[in-house]
């Protein structure tokens, strides 16, 4: 009798302990998943380089070497559409993106009160937000140099703000000039959509222009663009030292804030600045210890 009580007890304490289990990833009722997924940007992602400066994630040693703390359990995305992807298919993830790549399908988190918008990066209020640069070597050739007008002339700079994202400024009238040469452009996955959105307008001023994008990160395009791999390389961050001294001349073509985002189930709606860097470096890695 006594063996079967306890056999009985046993049973029990099982059931309320997997259910209990179970509730700390419930995100119906407005539940909290429970442990955090990070998910990071690549190395030489310039999303991933303006991200953990602003946010503090990057600290210097001792030596005053710049090291990036991001957590060693973060999961590692090549693109801004992978993060788009892992975070729509899973309510306990966080990452980050160009916001202007902000869809219907995930959440951009309020960062200190103040919601990821071009109103509130204009403003200064939200703070993490990065330029979209435009680098080039040498002497431009004609049809190099008359993209990049396009790119900063008043009708280019109105793509920029159709695409959600901030104008550089506003360039004066571009006119069609009729340019049929070939420009290689390459490098940020941020950058890529506004510029391709760039490359459709131009192209329809000047359907004889061959105009050539390709995506990969802020460190490939800048090495690209030193190594003459392509005319013009696209960096979702200030440039380097390095890139400098080897002769990139950049250009600020637009602003952009990075948005931190969160699956939709989850019913976190803000973070501190301070929170954000915390679960970054793997500090804070539940979401019951982040307030709504």
């Amino acid at each position: 009798m006594m063996k079967k009580m306890i056999g009985t007890v046993l049973v029990l304490a099982m059931v309320f302990g997997l259910a209990a289990c179970g509730g700390g990833e419930e995100t119906d009722g407005g539940q909290k998943p429970s442990m955090i997924s990070v998910v990071s940007r690549e190395e030489g992602s310039g999303t991933r380089g303006a991200f953990i400066e602003l946010v503090g994630i990057e600290e210097k040693d001792a030596e005053g070497n710049k090291i990036d703390k991001t957590s060693e359990m973060a999961e590692i995305s090549n693109s801004t559409s992978v993060v788009l992807a892992t975070v729509m298919g899973n309510k306990r993830a966080i990452g980050y993106i160009s916001l202007g790549s902000m869809n219907d399908d995930i959440k951009a988190l309020a960062i200190d009160g103040a919601a990821a918008t071009v109103d509130n990066i204009k403003s200064g209020t939200y703070s993490i937000a990065r330029p979209f640069h435009l680098a080039t070597l040498g002497a431009a050739s004609p049809a190099v140099a008359d993209f990049l007008a396009f790119a900063m002339s008043a009708q280019g700079q109105a793509v920029v703000e159709e695409n959600g994202y901030i104008s550089a400024g506003a360039g004066s009238d571009y006119q069609a000039s009729g340019a049929a040469g070939k420009v290689r452009i390459a490098g940020s996955s941020s950058v890529t959509p506004v510029m391709e959105k760039i490359k459709e307008a131009y192209v329809a001023l000047n359907p004889s222009a061959d105009i050539q994008i390709q995506q990969s990160d802020s460190t490939t395009g800048m090495t690209s663009a030193i190594e003459g791999i392509c005319d013009i390389g696209m960096a979702s961050r200030n440039l380097k030292d390095s890139e400098l001294e080897a002769g990139l001349e950049p250009l600020v073509m637009a602003m952009d804030g990075i948005a931190v985002i969160v699956n939709l189930e989850n019913p976190v709606n803000g973070m501190t600045l301070e929170q954000v860097k915390s679960v970054f470096i793997g500090e804070t890695t539940d979401w019951n210890e982040i307030g709504e």
